[in-house]
């Protein structure tokens, strides 16, 4: 008998007006099924709760003494994260705010201690998809690039507004990126001529210092992937909200509790890795995996963002 095909929850769905809207997919959502240990009570913290994929799941372990904290920026995220947990049965606290103000926000909802703090980092489907919001350069769109649109500045600001050797260790300091010097020198004679304030405006800056995309394995990166990843980290401080998270993080975990990290750029895995070798080190943790955890082979064929996820564990003792 041949095997009925389940619908996948995550994918690309229709609402009640017959739209379609993205539905963001979860990564490693398996592996922190097995490996996250928390009882029906517990508390648990989604420190980006993005659309409530994983906290779905996971509010789904949990019984009516045990309480989910979801935070993120993103006001739409927000509202459809509200949807989809509202049946939950634990106490479900949806707050707007950055995760490097966690203690801030757990203290007013009266937590001092909790089970588990997950932070799945960077940008999801559903935001890359909407162009106006800048985040892609696969479709045109101003160059905003925030995550929380009450932040003042914006990806344009920073393009326009940033002197050569700036610029160019921005994109190099947060890209990774090699030929910054020759980016930035581009990006600056462009907007002398023009103002950049679209995406596909800066792919052109980039393109014309870099060359277009190549044909093969070795033109699998877009030559705009790193400037772009730069410009996202610097507008919205997403180092500077992921030291504080991990810094403040052993004093809101109780004894057994754990903090779950997925990174996608080595950025964040390196600071995770050093910031938990330290706290192993010292006696503060103890670190569930030697190596970072990644997607299986079909995770990745499934849901291709899965490929570059590393997740780090760390439990509290």
């Amino acid at each position: 008998m041949k095997e009925k095909k389940v619908p996948d929850p995550f994918s690309v769905q229709g609402n009640e007006l017959g739209e379609q809207e993205i539905i963001h997919r979860p990564v490693l959502l398996d592996t922190l099924e097995e490996l996250l240990d928390f009882g029906e009570g517990a508390a648990i913290v989604d420190a980006t709760v993005g659309q409530g994929g994983h906290a779905a799941v996971l509010a789904g372990r949990l019984d009516k003494s045990g309480c989910l904290v979801g935070l993120d920026v993103d006001q739409d995220n927000i509202g459809v994260a509200t949807g989809r947990l509202s049946k939950m049965k634990c106490r479900v606290e949806l707050v707007r705010e950055n995760f490097g103000k966690l203690d801030e926000v757990l203290g007013e909802l009266g937590l001092e201690k909790v089970d588990v703090i997950l932070a799945d980092l960077g940008v999801n489907s559903a935001q890359l998809a909407r162009s106006e919001r800048g985040f892609s350069f696969q479709e045109d769109g101003p160059l905003d690039m925030r995550m929380d649109d009450r932040l003042e500045r914006t990806a344009g600001e920073l393009v326009n507004g940033l002197g050569e050797k700036e610029l160019a260790d921005l994109i190099y300091k947060y890209g990774e990126e090699r030929r910054s010097r020759r980016i930035a020198r581009s990006i600056v004679w462009q907007r002398s001529k023009e103002r950049i304030d679209s995406t596909f405006k800066l792919v052109r800056a980039i393109e014309s210092a870099v060359g277009p995309r190549r044909k093969g394995p070795s033109g699998r990166i877009h030559p705009a992937t790193r400037t772009f990843q730069a410009l996202r980290i610097a507008v919205n401080d997403e180092m500077g909200s992921l030291e504080k998270l991990l810094d403040m993080a052993p004093g809101l975990l109780r004894e057994g509790g754990q903090l779950a990290v997925i990174s996608f750029h080595s950025l964040e895995d390196r600071q995770v890795k050093l910031n938990f070798r330290e706290n192993a080190k010292k006696g503060i943790y103890e670190l569930q995996s030697r190596k970072p955890l990644q997607a299986g082979e079909q995770e990745r064929e499934q849901n291709p963002r899965s490929r570059s996820a590393k997740l780090r564990i760390a439990k509290r003792i």
